[in-house]
């Protein structure tokens, strides 16, 4: 009987779906015990859910019914990520309103997301466009620029002309939009900042708390904080008699210093420029490199003397000062003491400019001499021509180094980072609206609280070359100053869409509250979110994100919890033709067409047997069909052993209770200790390990076993077979629950499967055939043990020498000699 020709698989699952949503299968309030919040990211709703998705929500959802049958209450909701510019693309592109298309495509995923039988709690949905879920993001910026963590100022941003707006520093991958757009180029632009610098150092601090987290990815958020202990130098300039502060992470190095070099944004170079007489040529080069972009200045290394000089401080050297291409405004202060003897940037820009090489620090080949280095001595060593410091370890050197600019005056230490504050302005349509009014004679002012949500205008037409309509709006923008009257203007910028999603999963805690952003009671049960799946691309962006916003709200009163998320599984991409799936390449496979082919149960099963969650999957038609004759076997069996009849009528029900061992024929046993070895594995796989393709690979052996147990002549013990049948139903409901749940409703007796709790495993059953051995120490009995038959030989030799009498007899020496005769002996010689 083939699953193709008896198993109708659009009508059992629509026929479950149906049964599951009138139940409210999923709702977190239908459910008893300890709460477990479980959640996916959110999908932005593009129009159609790719493979990607349909891999990453299955790992959820097993993970959910596994819970929920181990007794949890498990709150396991979705929402939509409605926001940002493909959906202003889009609606462009065909001429319609961002809104219209964002509903429809939230109503079309929704229907395929509920077609593949994923347990979500539809009751909390969320969509980050609807007004009632943005006032409170405005609500939390005003409260935000109360306290000082947001502010506006004239910037240099990230600009991508493809996409019309800025970006933040995390959403530029290799000088390119992080949607691969196009280059990224410098623009000075006013917009507004988050302050998430402020909370840098309890960033770093708390991943070392997030065990839970994939190690890959707290490296990745701490490389990206970037934080760097070192020392604040002021170099005093002898043309302009202003100070130049420089910071440093290698004081040590400071007697080797031969120039000073500045980053061409620098606000002081300009006036060095004029001080130096050599303006026009200056001028001409800070011109010239501020138009590459950062890849293109970090090619060779080009600068020019200002005709400035600076005093090393420690030292009274006069050192010239420089403007180079590869020094950047953005990391410490756009000024670097440059020590070409112990920095390779620096030696190659002094070999090219003839500047002066100094070693100051010697490794333990001694001293380097300058006119034979071909390269710099970047490693720490020992202080040499450096005055009363040199003998001193680079460590020391340092330390020492700063005491003394410190005494002078002339230095601080401090602590740097490369993390910069997160620019959420966007010069875009669709986003969440900024709440500030400019006024001529206020300047800026909050939109009252009152006044909240500041709505998005709907239905508005869309500029062809992607900028935002919003200035033209004069209905939009036209508004009186709530604090003197006057006529004034709304800001037109909207937020990062980023903001939205850095705050979503608290909302999922009460989302049908009204009048508040959250439900604080509500908050406290649920959060921090327990389990949390998604992709690792997300790493610095939206999770650095949304542990700065859960931070801040917490400061805020609205919650009491610091990190939003205890447990992170980073799932792998789906490949195809030795790439990821993309309508570019042409190797997308239609998760729709897929399900129409095979079911939804095989779509889920496929996807997360074929690799481990956090691997990347290779997409296999073969794959595919395993999956589909699996189930298909699983079908046959099922209906076999409750015999039914070719109309599919059961003519009998299976029990599912475990019959117990007493009275087994040996073949029973074994096929009664498979079920309870594969409950335990599958237990542990989904519930402990997340290795959802080992734990079907284990209920794969046990339909094996099944089948070849029934092949017995002496197979005559029906209540074992029951049982093995029913487990293999109850531990295959996570991966495959529609067709779970129609043959368990055909041929079990008692409640349905998802309604019994996840069974137990007899460790007793587990336990092989068992022999005893005789142990001997030097030719004298000194113990008997009973071991399973086919026990490994190191494990015999261990327990053998734990027996009391045998640890004696050894008094903590090593056997010299041991002889095992299988199934009799163990002969130790001391």
């Amino acid at each position: 009987m083939d699953l193709s020709e008896s198993y109708n698989a659009a009508e059992v699952e629509q026929r479950w779906q149906q049964i599951w949503a009138e139940r409210g299968g999923g709702n977190a309030d239908c459910d008893q015990g300890e709460p477990f919040y479980l959640l996916e990211m959110f999908p932005y709703p593009s129009g159609r859910i790719h493979m990607g998705h349909v891999r990453n929500y299955t790992i959820g959802d097993v993970y959910a019914r596994f819970l929920r049958a181990k007794g949890h209450r498990v709150l396991h909701p979705m929402g939509w990520d409605a926001f940002g510019l493909p959906a202003e693309t889009a609606a462009i592109q065909r001429g319609i309103d961002p809104a219209r298309w964002t509903r429809e495509n939230i109503s079309a995923m929704r229907q395929q997301l509920s077609r593949l039988g994923f347990s979500y709690d539809w009751s909390r949905e969320v969509a980050t466009c609807d007004p009632d879920y943005y006032r409170w993001e405005q609500l939390f910026f005003l409260q935000m620029l109360d306290r000082g963590l947001a502010y506006r100022k004239k910037a240099r941003v990230n600009w991508c002309d493809a996409c019309g707006t800025v970006l933040a520093n995390e959403q530029v991958e290799g000088e390119e939009c992080w949607r691969g757009h196009s280059p990224v180029r410098q623009k000075e632009l006013d917009q507004w900042f988050l302050r998430i610098t402020a909370y840098a150092d309890e960033l770093l601090e708390g991943l070392n708390g997030l065990d839970g987290w994939p190690e890959k990815v707290r490296t990745m958020q701490r490389n990206w904080i970037g934080r760097s202990e070192g020392v604040e130098i002021e170099f005093p300039i002898v043309e302009t008699g202003k100070s130049l502060p420089v910071f440093t992470t290698r004081a040590d190095t400071l007697f080797g210093c031969t120039f000073v070099s500045l980053a061409v944004e620098h606000p002081q170079a300009a006036e060095l420029a004029r001080a130096g007489g050599n303006e026009e040529e200056v001028c001409a080069f800070i011109d010239s490199i501020s138009r590459l972009e950062t890849a293109e200045r970090a090619q060779g290394k080009e600068g020019i003397f200002t005709g400035c000089h600076a005093i090393n401080p420690i030292n009274g050297r006069s050192v010239p000062v420089y403007l180079a291409n590869f020094v950047l405004m953005e990391y410490g202060t756009g000024a670097v003491m440059a020590v070409p003897a112990h920095d390779q940037r620096d030696f190659e820009f002094a070999a090219r400019y003839g500047i002066e090489v100094i070693p100051v620090i010697e490794g333990e080949d001694g001293c380097l001499d300058a006119s034979s280095m071909l390269e710099a001595f970047e490693e720490d060593g020992r202080l040499h021509d450096s005055g009363e410091f040199s003998g001193l370890s680079s460590a020391d050197g340092r330390k020492a180094i700063a005491k003394a600019l410190a005494e002078k005056g002339s230095g601080k230490e401090v602590v740097n980072y490369r993390l910069r504050d997160w620019g959420i302005s966007r010069q875009r349509y669709w986003g969440t609206p900024i709440p500030i009014i400019h006024c001529p004679n206020c300047d800026v002012v909050a939109v009252p609280e009152a006044d909240l949500p500041v709505v998005l205008p709907t239905g508005v037409e869309l500029l062809e070359g992607g900028g935002s309509p919003l200035p033209e709006l004069e209905d939009f923008v036209s508004i009186r100053c709530p604090q003197c009257g006057a006529q004034a203007r709304r800001d037109t910028d909207t937020m990062d869409t980023f903001v939205e999603s850095s705050w979503y999963f608290i909302r999922f805690a009460s989302a049908e509250r009204d009048g508040i952003p959250f439900d604080r009671d509500e908050v406290a049960r649920w959060m921090p979110v327990d389990q949390y799946i998604g992709g690792v691309e997300h790493a610095v962006l939206h999770l650095l994100y949304s542990r700065f916003f859960t931070r801040v709200l917490r400061d805020l009163g609205w919650l009491e919890v610091s990190e939003p998320f205890e447990r992170l599984l980073t799932q792998g991409m789906v490949i195809k033709d030795g790439a990821k799936m993309s309508k570019s390449k042409g190797n997308v496979v239609d998760p729709d067409e897929l399900v129409a082919a095979y079911g939804a149960d095989t779509a889920r099963l496929f996807s997360v047997f074929a690799a481990p969650p956090e691997k990347d999957l290779d997409w296999s038609d073969r794959g595919v069909e395993g999956a589909h004759r699996f189930l298909s076997r699983v079908w046959r069996l099922a209906l076999a052993v409750g015999a039914a009849d070719a109309g599919g009528v059961v003519r009998r029900s299976l029990a599912w209770a475990d019959p117990g061992c007493e009275g087994l024929s040996k073949p029973a046993a074994g096929l009664r200790s498979l079920v309870h070895d594969t409950i335990r594995r599958v237990g542990r796989d989904i519930g402990e390990r997340m290795r959802y393709n080992t734990a079907v690979a284990a209920i794969m052996e046990l339909v094996n076993g099944a089948y070849e147990y029934r092949q017995r002549d002496d197979s005559s013990d029906d209540a074992v077979l029951d049982f093995a049948v029913a487990m293999t139903l109850r531990l295959l409901f996570p991966f495959a629950p529609h067709m779970c749940s129609e043959l368990w409703s055909r041929v079990v007796v008692g409640p349905g499967v998802d309604e019994i709790p996840w069974p137990d495993y007899d460790a007793s059953a587990l336990v092989k055939e068992t022999i005893e051995m005789v142990v001997q120490v030097n030719g004298k009995v000194r113990g008997r043990i009973q071991v399973a038959a086919d026990i490994p030989e190191t494990e015999l030799l261990e327990l053998a020498a734990k027996q009391p009498r045998v640890a004696a007899a050894l008094a903590g020496r090593s056997p010299r000699k041991t002889v095992v005769v299988p199934g009799r002996l163990v002969s130790m010689v001391v």
